[in-house]
């Protein structure tokens, strides 16, 4: 639950984002109606990237285990996190600004992909035979968590600070505090065991090994 609270509080910091100030600071348009599509295209790429990395980590964490994968994909969202709290403006770096916002909002996509499927996974593998039902719960409640969070912490800069700081530098905050969560996810997930039927498997030869890692 912690780590999927981090991943959609993080995902959905991105799409405040997109509709309070990203359009403005991210794109050049003849219109403030095209600018904010553009923005809220960036916005999709990440369910178009969750699919792709869902099936990347999920190959993995069948090979290498499903502690070392969810790190994985946890480190892919945090950084691109992080990466868009930092990113130079279309003011200062003109067309390759929304480039690399793209870019980090796929690798969002990406790590939240491998996340959904592979907590789930972990808490019910890791559950009592009598409640994987009840542990296999925890993890879905991240994504309502990490919403109310995001636009919570969204709703308090806004009222906290004058616009012109809020675009100047206020938005940036949710995405650099992150960092923070990010590591308290690590430490949750760097001290959680590897599930008992992974490390059955491989001792039954059941995993195949990787040849690349």
């Amino acid at each position: 639950m912690a780590g999927t609270t981090i991943e959609f509080f993080d995902f959905y910091i991105y799409a405040n984002a997109a509709v309070l100030v990203f359009p403005s600071l991210f794109f050049a348009a003849s219109t403030q109606s095209t600018e904010m599509l553009q923005s809220l295209a960036t916005f999709a790429v990440a369910f178009f990237a969750r699919p792709l990395g869902s099936a990347f980590f999920g190959h993995f964490g069948d090979r290498i285990g499903r502690k070392t994968t969810l790190v994985a994909a946890l480190l892919t969202m945090g950084v691109s996190t992080v990466a868009i709290g930092l990113l130079p403006t279309y003011q200062s770096i003109g067309i390759f600004a929304p480039i690399l916002l793209v870019i980090c909002r796929f690798g969002q996509g990406f790590g939240l992909g491998g996340e959904w499927g592979g907590a789930v996974l972990l808490a019910v593998e890791n559950a009592p035979p009598e409640k994987k039902a009840w542990y296999g719960m925890f993890p879905q409640l991240g994504a309502p968590i990490g919403l109310i969070l995001s636009g919570g912490i969204f709703l308090y800069l806004s009222s906290t600070m004058t616009e012109a700081e809020f675009f100047d530098y206020g938005w940036r905050i949710p995405f650099l505090l992150s960092s923070v969560l990010i590591l308290i996810g690590l430490y949750v997930r760097l001290t959680i065991l590897e599930t008992p039927e992974f490390i059955e498997n491989q001792k039954n030869k059941k995993t195949y090994s990787c040849s690349i890692c």
